[in-house]
């Protein structure tokens, strides 16, 4: 391994704690999940990983080093031999606290440069889509905080908002749209208040499916009026934090509605 001089590093944020990162590290279906199906790692020294990439190109590799939720080390060469022979370069991913999120530091040691500068994309691209893929497991229940904060707006009673949303959202959290520019619970709530004594009966629903990339909600909603008929209906950005709770929403309102 001394021969492998030329290095390719990268590295990227994700707003997850480094247990639930390094989990996709040791665990095969996570594995899988990042890499592709039938991909499969034995996270103890000496243990083989297989990573079989789409149109069936075949990595296989070594674990060197292991040290959760700090660090993987292990080689990376393809069966056909082309462009790395097998065990001919070595990737260490290393996990770093940020706040409450992690910085996931990827270093690939090759032995030329020409190998090095062929995976720059593909690392670009795996450590995006390894980002998405710990994120959808972390915000699997996302949809039911979306359907959480609009239940919260709609509830009559001052108690049951603030047991709401104290469940779903940080105390910081900030909301912005036509009519709000609110920073923390303790803004919010009284906000809220303002609008059913301004708008009573008034109901807030989500519109078809949440999206999700990376921590980021889109929500479509309706406001529907006591006698029944729609009133108003807009889009929703939420942005949720390494715990999994809303931090931020921006609310876009339809044009036309008022």
């Amino acid at each position: 391994m001394s021969s492998l001089t030329h290095r390719l590093e990268r590295n990227i944020a994700i707003k997850a704690p480094r247990e639930a990162v390094f989990r996709f590290f040791t665990d095969t279906p996570r594995w899988a999940a990042w890499w592709g199906a039938g991909s499969t790692i034995d996270a103890r020294p000496a243990g083989p990983l297989l990573i079989l990439h789409p149109g069936g190109v075949e990595v296989r590799g070594e674990v060197i080093e292991i040290a959760p939720p700090e660090r993987i080390v292990f080689t990376y060469g393809y069966a056909s031999g082309s462009p790395v022979p097998p065990g001919g370069s070595r990737v260490t991913l290393r996990l770093e606290s940020e706040g409450r999120g992690t910085r996931l530091v990827l270093v690939h040691e090759f032995a030329d440069a020409v190998a090095r500068d062929q995976h720059a994309q593909g690392w670009r691209y795996q450590l995006s889509l390894f980002a998405n893929v710990v994120l959808d497991e972390l915000h699997a229940g996302a949809a039911a905080k979306v359907d959480a904060w609009f239940a919260a707006w709609s509830e009559e009673s001052e108690a049951a908002r603030a047991e709401l949303l104290a469940e779903i959202a940080a105390p910081d959290v900030r909301f912005r749209d036509r009519f709000s520019l609110v920073n923390g619970m303790a803004d919010l709530l009284p906000h809220l208040a303002a609008t059913h004594r301004f708008m009573p009966g008034f109901r807030l629903r989500r519109a078809g499916d949440v999206r999700h990339c990376q921590g980021t909600l889109l929500a479509e909603w309706v406001a529907v009026a006591p006698d029944g008929q729609e009133r108003a209906r807009g889009t929703n950005v939420f942005a949720l934090d390494a715990d999994g709770r809303i931090e931020s929403v921006t609310g876009f309102w339809a044009m036309g509605t008022r």
